[in-house]
């Protein structure tokens, strides 16, 4: 607490009623008792300028200095309780509708569900200290821009960026291993992203809407992309899947409208449900020798898919696989074949022959 000169008050053995008292005698801001949990909110006044100090309950004292433009949450170290950031301890910056810059401290470990989820933030400086992002924790700020994730962050909850539309550079560092279930849903200005080398695995809905993004970089480490992790990425054009990758769930990429091509590896086995559903710029799809099975829609509305050559590997072709691939022109299926199911090519307009093998024993 600061009194009218800028000199600072010792807090040592002051009771809550009695910091409240001194910080009301020497501010215009006032603070208040809210409750028997001892939250206390800043009162609104024109003073644009912000010194005191804010007790909360089963924490510690922060201190917020700055202007209502750009905080600075620092905890004071002689009382300190707990090193997280929770909704809860911080009501009074998810309701600011002015606060735009937050910097974390070093003290803070972890930041917890929906801690800002919500918040006007345009930027916010993570520090290396901190290794566990809880759930939504950003979720819906749609005026942030940036981020970037310290290399000592191991832990990234579900959904913690989703609905950051204006979100245009995310930096990932190599502690990440997994971009978990829909972290980036529906940032919709994000163009580029470079995921790290340690990410084994890209999960359901994780880039899923963000229809801007034009390119990314997919290394080597990854094993898994799972389900819709890139649907209706609309914007994206091209995708080169690593040789690491063996799964690809079902949707992965549906609905990615202005893909053009895709390079599936000899790793991958399956071509799952509704993997390419809706991929209108597709036109050519070439399945490596691994591939056994083709699932049901997966190349639904592919309609500028001209050509297909099913391998040698493939056994059964699923529901509606090819369904309405009105470019489709002619398709090649090979001797292992034993299974195609109920109107796998139905509405092909275009095509003009199908040489049906010997090996196929039934067709739905």
């Amino acid at each position: 607490i600061f009194n009218s000169v800028g000199k600072p008050l010792i807090l040592k053995h002051f009771s809550i009623d009695k910091l409240i008292n001194l910080y009301n005698k020497y501010n215009d801001i006032k603070l208040k008792k809210t409750s028997q949990k001892r939250r206390h909110s800043l009162n609104n006044t024109k003073k644009k300028s912000i010194k005191g100090s804010l007790p909360t309950r089963g924490s510690l004292p922060i201190e917020l200095k700055g202007n209502t433009n750009e905080i600075t949450i620092k905890y004071l170290e002689n009382e300190l309780i707990t090193r997280g950031i929770g909704k809860k301890e911080f009501g009074l910056l998810l309701k600011s509708k002015k606060i735009t810059k937050l910097i974390i401290p070093y003290s803070v470990t972890s930041i917890g569900e929906s801690a800002f989820e919500y918040c006007s933030l345009k930027s916010v400086i993570i520090p290396n200290s901190v290794t566990t992002i809880g759930n939504d924790a950003f979720s819906s700020c749609s005026s942030l821009e940036k981020i970037e994730i310290p290399d000592s962050v191991t832990t990234i909850g579900n959904s913690v960026f989703s609905y950051c539309s204006s979100l245009e550079s995310v930096i990932m560092h190599n502690s990440v291993t997994s971009i978990t279930n829909f972290t980036f849903f529906h940032c919709s200005s994000l163009e580029k992203i470079e995921i790290p080398n340690s990410v084994t695995t890209i999960c359901e809905g994780a880039f899923s809407s963000c229809n801007s993004l034009k390119e990314i970089e997919i290394p080597d480490s990854l094993i898994s992309i799972g389900e819709n992790a890139f649907s209706s990425c609309s914007s994206l054009e091209e995708i080169e899947i690593p040789n690491s990758v063996t799964t690809i769930d079902e949707g992965a990429f549906f609905n990615c409208s202005s893909l053009k091509s895709v390079i599936i590896p000899d790793s991958v086995t399956s071509i799952d449900d509704s993997t390419f559903r809706g991929c209108s710029s597709l036109e050519e799809i070439e399945m490596p020798n691994s591939v056994t099975s083709i699932g049901e829609s997966a190349f639904y509305e592919c309609s500028s898919l001209k050509s297909v050559i099913i391998t040698d590997s493939v056994t059964s072709i699923g529901e509606k696989a090819f369904y309405k691939c009105s470019s489709l022109q002619s398709v090649i299926i090979p001797n292992s074949l034993t299974t195609i199911d109920d109107s796998a090519f139905e509405n092909c307009s275009s095509l003009k022959y199908v040489i049906i093998p010997n090996s196929v024993t039934s067709i739905g």
